[in-house]
């Protein structure tokens, strides 16, 4: 590639982001990953394109002298391994031969990187970013054994969108507080947490479900069939929060093949758009035989993009807890396994927390502010779950209703989403 639009690129993304530093509202995130950064480590922040990657890799680095590039730029698309020499070679001339921290962004597209990435991590402190849980597989796995930390970013949370709306995160609110607090809530249930659609609007969130699509499975993958991709792609965000198995994905498209199925939703997985649920049991055969619940990493592309007949609230809060779980799990608390629980005779609850061998929590969500609104069902479903799975543990996530009951000997928390989320 030419070495000067090679430079000239570097040197205008350089400009874009100290422009965008200077004039955005750029918070902290909850994932702190400054203590990963040591030698002879690399850091690989993975997560679903536009949650904020670049943003937390140069806000780690920036009150030092950094190099930055991002790979997904339309100049660099003939970009190949031969080129990244040259982008070093730029990186000294820009900032000098002293500069040791580097950030190489979305750098998946080419292809033989990691030997690169190798050859650097002894002498500089190196970011890398994906947005592909695959990233990590083969080559760089084998060569990085012991040597990389990998951390997965999520959309912000609603105490980083709380953050980013100036709102104070208290223990206690008053009465016009939580009505704010609430009217928060219910646009952040609707509009998610990607940073780009809260700065800029959610007109942006096409785009963004657009380059997952395009760029991180169908061009990543060499999809022939794209249309019918996105068509499963698109039944998938419309049915969030609920059961499906390959065989039902048939006649979504002109696509019948299970294999093939089963590996596009694979592919979503990877690229984070889509989250998928095992059912509990304890016959790990049933586990895997069971339909799967399906959740999409934000609000924001279901409110977007999913076709559905009427507003689903009660769906929308279930994707909420659901992906506030898998964050959770992802930052700090990765020894939990998160499931979903069905019996023969179809009681059900919407997940279930299993740590070191045994269920430590179970929860049900309803979109309820009062205790009249609560299904029987969804309560006796519970007391059912947690005698069968010999747990205690008992919440119910409302919409705003508080209190704390004993039913048939059991003991319920109804906490509010709101409090649940602030985890106060």
């Amino acid at each position: 590639m030419d070495l000067e639009l090679l430079k000239v690129t570097i040197e205008e993304q350089r400009e874009r982001i100290e422009k965008l530093m200077e004039k955005e509202n750029m918070i902290g995130r909850e994932l702190k990953v400054s203590e990963y950064i040591k030698y002879p480590n690399s850091l690989v922040i993975l997560g679903v394109r536009r949650a904020g990657k670049s943003v937390l890799s140069i806000q780690t680095f920036y009150k030092q002298k950094f190099a930055y590039i991002n790979f997904d730029d339309e100049r660099l698309i003939d970009l190949d391994t031969s080129d990244l020499n040259k982008i070093l070679q730029i990186f000294y001339e820009l900032y000098g031969p002293s500069v040791d921290n580097l950030i190489f962004d979305e750098i998946q597209n080419i292809r033989g990187w990691e030997l690169f990435i190798t050859r650097l991590r002894d002498t500089n402190r190196v970011i890398v970013t994906g947005s592909n849980s695959n990233l990590l597989g083969g080559e760089l796995a084998t060569r990085l054994t012991g040597r990389h930390i990998d951390v997965t970013l999520f959309p912000f949370s609603f105490k980083e969108f709380l953050r980013y709306e100036k709102f104070e995160i208290k223990t206690v609110f008053t009465t016009k507080e939580k009505a704010q607090l609430i009217a928060l809530l219910r646009v952040y249930l609707k509009n998610g947490g990607f940073p780009e659609s809260i700065r800029s609007g959610k007109e942006i969130v096409a785009s963004i479900y657009s380059d997952i699509l395009t760029k991180d499975i169908i061009n990543r993958h060499k999809i022939k069939n794209r249309e019918d991709l996105r068509k499963v792609a698109r039944y998938l965000v419309s049915n969030s929060a609920n059961e499906f198995t390959f065989k039902s994905l048939r006649g979504v498209s002109e696509t019948n093949s299970l294999i093939t199925l089963s590996n596009w939703v694979r592919y979503m997985e990877e690229a984070y758009l889509l989250f998928r649920l095992e059912r509990f049991s304890f016959k790990l055969r049933q586990t895997f035989k069971a339909p799967k619940k399906i959740y999409c990493i934000d609000n924001s592309i279901i409110s977007s993009i999913g076709v559905r007949l009427s507003e689903d609230l009660s769906g929308l809060m279930e994707n909420m807890v659901a992906v506030e779980l898998f964050r959770r799990k992802s930052y700090d608390r990765k020894s939990q396994e998160i499931y979903y629980w069905k019996d023969h005779q179809q009681h059900e609850v919407d997940f279930l927390i299993k740590e070191n061998f045994k269920i430590s929590r179970i929860i049900q969500v309803t979109y309820a502010s009062s205790r009249e609104v609560i299904k029987p069902r969804e309560i006796s479903d519970l007391i059912k779950a947690s005698k069968e799975l010999h747990c205690n543990d008992l919440l119910v996530i409302t919409w705003d209703y508080e209190a704390e009951e004993k039913v048939k000997g059991k003991k319920i928390r109804f906490v509010p989403l709101w409090k649940w989320l602030l985890d106060v």
